[in-house]
């Protein structure tokens, strides 16, 4: 584990050799044991997971939000990386960020940021924040393909389709179509973010050896069933920082209460 204080970050050669890493952690995964990558909202949370034994970590943009006192999607760019680059010099493991939908950077910019940052993973989702609903499905598969080109092969690109979370008569069905043309477009993998675990499956099958991301939620199936139905990779939103929180309210009325218990 990297001591506080200590860079992660490290040369270009070591960001190839941690995207190296990342990639090969979402291979060959057994049906039963998919990546579960936690999201660590600051360098402390960062560091916890790390020494728990997790082989990679996956930042997510609510999480940091709340941590920086935005709501989520209101971060400003300047920040949220700054934040990644926090959280990646404070771990020794491959870090991929989430950063919603880049920003308005052009491509070659926003995997400059990124690697500027030390992450060697994103998370760029298909949500247009200006209207609330989904972007053109051609339209960001065309931007993520310049993604990818800017990148090479020194980050994983992961796919985020936000057809569960806006609705419309067939999110199913709209899922499938952007998880074919992302895939197409060179994405590594593709995240429907809120997919019932029921779709999994389907979602599996049109993907190919490109890796599928799940939602995992309290409450829900168990890591291995998730894995089983077609997941390979598992993320948390903003759930532990919420979980977190929890832990520190019963902390407060602890201490309001006039005591501290062990």
């Amino acid at each position: 584990m990297t001591p506080p204080g200590a860079t992660g970050t490290g040369t270009r050669a070591g960001a190839a050799e941690r995207a190296r890493l990342l990639r090969d952690l979402h291979r060959g995964r057994r049906a039963h044991d998919p990546l579960v990558l936690p999201g660590p909202w600051d360098a402390a949370s960062a560091r916890a997971f790390e020494a728990a034994g997790f082989p990679a970590l996956a930042t997510p943009s609510a999480g940091i939000a709340a941590s920086l006192g935005y709501e989520d999607g209101a971060t400003p760019p300047g920040e949220m990386f700054a934040a990644v680059a926090r959280i990646v010099r404070s771990v020794s493991v491959p870090v991929t960020a989430d950063l919603e939908g880049g920003y308005g950077l052009p491509p070659a910019e926003l995997v400059e940021r990124v690697r500027e940052s030390g992450a060697v993973g994103v998370n760029l989702e298909d949500t247009d924040r200006a209207t609330g609903g989904l972007k053109d499905a051609g339209a960001h598969a065309e931007w993520l393909a310049r993604v990818r080109d800017a990148a090479g092969p020194e980050l994983f690109v992961n796919a985020r389709v936000d057809a569960y979370l806006r609705g419309g008569p067939d999110p199913a069905g709209e899922a499938l179509t952007r998880a074919r043309l992302y895939a197409a477009a060179g994405a590594d993998c593709v995240y429907p973010i809120g997919a019932p675990p029921s779709d999994l499956p389907a979602l599996r099958s049109v993907l190919g050896n490109l890796s599928l991301n799940a939602l995992a939620v309290p409450g829900g199936p168990p890591f291995a069933e998730l894995g089983r139905l077609g997941a390979d990779r598992l993320t948390f939103g903003g759930a532990l920082l919420l979980r977190a929180v929890g832990g520190l309210a019963d902390l407060a009325a602890e201490l309001r209460a006039g005591h501290l218990t062990g």
